[in-house]
């Protein structure tokens, strides 16, 4: 049975944008009372200009490695351990971001697609960079004149939509606080909301997950302990608590480590019994069924050279540069397999395995994994090839999934690894469906 933000879900490919966002259902951008006041801290323009005076870092590239050089000194201020850390609430890292799409109409063309729809990768930059800023928010030192950790995304753990809209001419809120600390690593919950109908409207719920290092970003670094206050903030914690445990739980159960279960095998023999040609009675034998396409034909690859205008505040490739370039590859792919264009329905588990260089060269592969009914569940690996040594190395690990407003082609693997992927692709689709 899927889960009741399914029922929301309609594909948004002949959805005209024409914005219904003012009170009453008035076609005009709809303005919140509360952004009125341009207040330059809340803007979603200002968060990357905070984090770059936290830190320390320089607005120029060429300035860079000067900046990065200071920062060596601070490596002194470190906590030797976490007992060391006065205790923080979660109010301490509550923040509230406002994004004026409906208010400023000339930060507008950057959200836009051709299509009159709002960028969804463009909304990914700015919860990566929201997640960085809220943790700093938690770890802040009001006698130190810039922070000595580097904190960085670790994993997208999920992010569920609300609602299958987003209006490219109606105010956007984004608030968030830290909800669950371990010694080195931060849980920050995040929620977007849409000015509509004169009120604000649920979009989504994101739980991202980061990692506090050394000044150089090379060793752990010990995080300020979270103090829950009240029954609700001590359920947000208890719940961080849980998805750490299931995380161990999924990484163990990898079917890059164990092999599949019982019922997975069963899966994977049916897959391969209904492809066999029973006139020559073969292995070797296979033929497409009807309504299907097999997995090797299902993929979109992309190429990025890193350039410096995507550097993040240490000067690698800011995350949500590759998640927003991840999530349009998907997307293209989604789009390609299902004939329509597709509606998001959740991301989850974004692993970052290594960070990405300036200069780098980004392979991204996007495969249709899984299929059912109406979704599509797309996998997007990067990976950043080296042309002088040869050598590939992963970098990241995507998940879509994706809604199409027609039923799409059943995903056939071949291959005992394309078995694998369509397995891992099911798992990651059943967390988005009621048990």
């Amino acid at each position: 049975m899927l889960s009741p933000r399914f029922l929301l879900l309609r594909s948004a490919a002949s959805f005209t944008a024409r914005s219904f966002c003012a009170a009453g259902g008035v076609s005009k951008p709809g303005r919140a009372p509360d952004m009125a006041e341009g207040d330059p801290l809340l803007h979603v323009s200002n968060v990357r200009n905070r984090l770059r005076e936290i830190v320390g870092a320089s607005t120029n590239w060429r300035d860079h490695q000067q900046a990065m050089s200071e920062r060596l000194s601070l490596s002194s201020m470190l906590a030797k351990s976490q007992n060391d850390l006065p205790a923080k609430t979660m109010k301490d890292s509550y923040l509230e971001v406002h994004l004026p799409l409906g208010s400023e109409p000339q930060l507008r063309e950057k959200y836009l697609t051709f299509h009159n729809t709002v960028r969804f990768g463009r909304i990914l930059e700015d919860l990566d960079s929201l997640a960085v800023l809220i943790s700093y928010s938690h770890t802040y030192n009001p006698t130190l004149k810039r922070s000595p950790l580097s904190i960085v995304t670790a994993l997208v753990d999920k992010i569920d939509m609300r609602q299958h809209v987003i209006y490219p001419d109606c105010d956007i809120k984004f608030t968030g606080h830290v909800t669950w600390v371990g010694k080195t690593s931060i849980e920050a919950k995040m929620h977007m909301s849409q000015y509509v109908n004169g009120a604000y409207t649920p979009v989504l719920d994101a739980t991202f997950v980061m990692v506090a290092r050394d000044p150089e970003n090379k060793r752990a670094a010990f995080v300020n302990p979270l103090k829950p206050e009240g029954p609700e903030e001590e359920r947000l914690f208890q719940e961080g608590e849980a998805n750490k445990s299931r995380r161990v739980a999924l990484s163990t159960a990898s079917l890059l480590k164990v092999a599949p279960t019982d019922e997975e095998r069963k899966i994977v023999h049916s897959l391969f019994l209904n492809t066999l040609d029973t006139k020559t009675v073969s292995f070797r034998s296979r033929i497409l069924p009807p309504n299907s396409v097999w997995m090797e034909d299902a993929k979109v690859k992309g190429l990025e050279i890193c350039h410096p205008q995507e550097r993040n505040i240490f000067n690698r490739i800011f995350g949500g540069f590759l998640m927003r370039k991840a999530y349009e590859l998907g997307w293209a792919n989604a789009c390609s397999f299902g004939g329509c264009r597709p509606s998001l329905v959740a991301v989850d588990d974004i692993l970052f395995q290594k960070p990405v260089d300036i200069g780098s060269l980004l392979l991204l592969s996007s495969q249709v994994c899984y299929t059912q009914g109406n979704h599509i569940q797309v996998r997007v690996h990067s990976e950043v090839f080296d042309p002088l040594t040869r050598q590939h190395n992963t970098t990241n690990v995507f998940h879509f999934t994706f809604f199409s407003d027609r039923d799409v082609p059943n995903i056939i693997p071949m291959t005992y690894g394309e078995s694998m992927l369509y397995l891992d692709g099911k798992r990651h689709f059943n967390q988005t469906v009621e048990p």
